[in-house]
């Protein structure tokens, strides 16, 4: 994680236990208390873009990273780009249970969304990426993704007369590398930021913004389903990794990177809340069909085993509590277009 987005990170990590430890009945009826403030601080969004080491992404950065994003070009065939996995109109996944690579081959992890992914490093289900630049080669590369080589991909866009002068207008050493197209590619996917939601102009002071079972359910997510434990902050995730009960024997997550961590067995990365309703299937495997089947796994307490987190038990939510919970995860969808991303 860069330093500036690490800092931000941290403050909305403090906030957010904050807002842990105000009764849950605050969340629903409050609006003029040091309590609400305290709960709105906590998920506040942030107001700049997050900044990597190398400084500020350049505008030109960033529209040539959108150009490469959607270019099949990237793709040995041509046929397929890094929009065709991460679709806007799908908020930014592809609403497949599990991917689909250019051969036509069915991947083992679903595809992730690019909401709000430049604040939260490590990436991917298992956390193997450290930053943004570190992810764009691994997809390109991969034999059962895109699977064009670095040394054919430069070629691809050295030969281009428009990528060649884009690539010497936008870096320093005015050349097609693959340094460039990794930083253009990150450029582009920080300014992926949801959307304003029901619940982000509830939480600005609009009482009318979500409907009474919305604000039950956001008392009981943050109380007796204990959600905001791995769900905190604006984008409603911890950035963290943990076994919530899922996933196959041969499907550790992080604990293939540390295998002698009991806790990172079977943990995988804690997914954005933003605009969840609409990207099912869920979990890691795409295995849950739909956002009430996710609720029930957390209310039965998932697979019990020894890395299983202790923030995952039983929860004994009645119909009327899951029917809140749904309310108002159903305000967290944003309510303007989503063809495109944030400018920077």
């Amino acid at each position: 994680m860069t330093r500036k987005a690490g800092l931000a990170f941290s403050k909305v990590a403090v906030t957010v236990s904050v807002a842990a430890v105000i009764g849950a009945s605050l969340f629903a009826t409050h609006s003029n208390s040091d309590d609400a403030a305290a709960w709105r601080g906590a998920f506040a969004r942030p107001s700049e873009l997050p900044v990597p080491e190398g400084g500020p992404d350049t505008p030109a950065q960033v529209e040539l990273g959108r150009t490469l994003f959607f270019d099949p070009v990237l793709s040995q065939s041509r046929t397929i780009s890094c929009a065709t996995c991460h679709e806007p109109s799908r908020h930014w996944g592809d609403g497949r249970m599990r991917a689909i690579g250019e051969p036509g081959i069915e991947l083992k992890l679903r595809t992730p969304t690019l909401l709000n992914v430049g604040w939260f490093a490590p990436l991917g289900w298992d956390g193997k990426f450290p930053d943004l630049e570190s992810v764009a080669f691994t997809p390109i590369t991969g034999p059962n993704l895109m699977n064009l080589s670095e040394e054919e991909l430069i070629a691809r866009l050295r030969a281009d007369p428009d990528y060649v002068s884009a690539f010497a207008a936008t870096f320093e050493d005015r050349q097609v590398t693959r340094g460039g197209i990794e930083r253009a590619l990150a450029a582009f996917q920080r300014t992926i930021v949801s959307g304003s939601a029901p619940f982000d102009r509830w939480r600005d002071g609009d009482a009318s913004a979500v409907e009474a079972p919305a604000k039950a359910g956001f008392a009981l997510f943050n109380g007796k389903a204990g959600c905001h434990e791995c769900h905190s902050g604006w984008a409603f995730t911890d950035g963290s990794f943990h076994d919530i009960g899922v996933g196959r024997d041969d499907d550790i997550g992080r604990g293939r990177l540390f295998p002698k961590s009991k806790g990172l067995q079977y943990a995988f990365k804690t997914p954005t809340l933003r605009d969840v309703a609409q990207r099912g299937p869920y979990m890691h495997d795409g295995s849950v069909a739909t956002l009430r089947e996710v609720i029930d796994l957390y209310d039965r307490g998932g697979i019990e085993r020894p890395s299983r987190s202790p923030k995952i038990r039983p929860l004994n939510l009645s119909e009327s509590e899951k029917a809140d919970l749904l309310a108002f995860l159903a305000t967290l969808t944003a309510t303007e277009p989503k063809q495109k991303a944030a400018s920077n």
